[in-house]
């Protein structure tokens, strides 16, 4: 969440956040509460503060009359009122910071500086593009075309399991799909990050703590008996592995990978993607978590967009980088990279990964620390698809298909799939 002292020392900033992030009045409503709220809590806790030192004369002059053998009716009665306010105070005073915290937990994340202007996706800046399309829709047939005249796709019996957006992989794709994550992981372990297997399920403070709640509740999975909620991201449990604790400062950054499925009730805009793997409600992922140092977060950005592109060059798959403009950021990002891998069969480049910094935004919700210098201060963390599995597979199935029936399998994917090719 945004630290209160900047909304109270400049508001101004946070409106102009606000308006660069294009965001509705509820947002605006939330933090013209907030101002009224504090604006109560410093006018109370003002008049605390001279009761306080209106207590200590009391007490002083109590002193002097006991010690003079005189009565002090009045200054104990007075310094009794005053304890009962001050009492009273601090009852308000907490209300007032709960109520604070509830609309403090509305207001997404600054900006960062370097974020270029935008309203929306359509004002992304194209950072880099790497490799060379080599097929377009002409040349390929769609995944789901491809898979499901083989049975290795079965859409019909994923909707009579679960639901519409639920599929069952079959045979050699099942086995590809495998070969994927396996692959991701080794490649990330081998660059430095710690492999995690968190659990699949998580409670209200954990979902609270990385910005998922409450704004996104609608989106989530969330069990009916019990205080848990299906993942929509393994950067859920991952960040919070250290929710309430102090870290070292020696050992920032702090590095994972972790391997989940993900679970989101909303997969995409009503209609869009309706065939095939592009938007399914249960999806696989590799994702990549960093805790970092505020003053070396946007270098360790850098660090992790690139390890996700690493994925996509051993695999020899074109893409491209851009830069999500403020009006494009996510709820609890200051600063993020999409990764956009080529998808032949649509004739376009579609987000594969999404890279963000959230500075301290994520660690204030849920208290993660480090010790500093001069006390603990906020990690700064950070997250990233490292990748999205299925639509890593869907690329590979359209980028290396051959005659409309063969896939060749990459060659640094080989080893871990076990053969060279699949026929369809």
């Amino acid at each position: 969440m945004i630290d209160i002292k900047l909304i109270r020392e400049n508001p101004a900033f946070a409106e102009d956040s606000l308006r660069r992030r294009h965001y509705r009045e509820d947002a605006h409503a939330a933090l013209a509460a907030i101002k009224e709220l504090d604006l109560q809590w410093r006018a109370i806790k003002k008049e605390e503060e001279e009761l306080r030192a209106d207590r200590n004369r009391q007490s002083q002059q109590i002193n002097e009359k006991k010690k003079r053998g005189e009565g002090a009716v009045e200054e104990i009665a007075r310094s009794g009122e005053i304890a009962k306010r001050i009492k009273e105070i601090s009852t308000e005073t907490t209300t007032l910071e709960e109520q604070i915290g509830v609309h403090l937990l509305l207001l997404p994340n600054i900006p960062h500086d370097s974020v270029p202007e935008g309203h929306d996706e359509t004002c992304n800046p194209v950072v880099r593009v790497c490799g060379e399309p080599m097929k377009r829709s002409k040349d390929v047939l769609a995944h789901h075309d491809l898979a499901e005249r083989s049975g290795a796709i079965d859409f019909e019996r994923g909707v009579k399991l679960a639901h519409h957006r639920f599929a069952v992989l079959k045979g050699d794709l099942a086995k590809l799909e495998r070969a994927i994550y396996n692959f991701m992981l080794a490649v990330h372990t081998s660059r430095g990050y710690t492999e995690v297997a968190p659990p699949y399920l998580v409670n209200t403070k954990t979902m609270t703590g990385t910005g998922q709640l409450p704004k996104f509740k609608e989106e989530l999975y969330k069990c009916s008996d019990d205080d848990l909620w299906l993942i929509p991201t393994a950067e859920v449990p991952v960040t919070n592995l250290f929710s309430g604790e102090i870290l070292e400062e020696k050992n920032l950054p702090i590095k994972f990978a972790a391997y989940t499925p993900c679970f989101r009730r909303e997969a995409g805009a009503y209609g869009k993607d309706i065939r095939g793997l592009i938007r399914q409600h249960q999806f696989n992922k590799v994702e990549l978590v960093k805790f970092a140092h505020p003053q070396m977060s946007f270098q360790e950005l850098e660090g992790l967009t690139k390890d996700a592109e690493r994925i996509l060059e051993l695999l020899g798959l074109p893409y491209r980088v851009i830069e999500l403009c403020a009006g494009d950021l996510g709820f609890a990002s200051a600063k993020t990279y999409d990764i956009e891998v080529w998808m032949p069969s649509q004739d376009c480049y579609r987000e594969i990964s999404s890279c963000s910094n959230c500075t301290d935004f994520q660690a204030r919700r849920a208290n993660i620390r480090f010790r500093g210098k001069t006390g603990p201060e906020y990690v700064h963390t950070l997250n990233g698809s490292g990748l999205a599995v299925g639509r890593t597979m869907i690329a590979i199935l359209e980028n290396f298909q051959e005659d409309k029936k063969t896939v060749v399998i990459p060659k640094a994917l080989q080893d871990f799939m076990g053969q060279e090719t699949i026929e369809f």
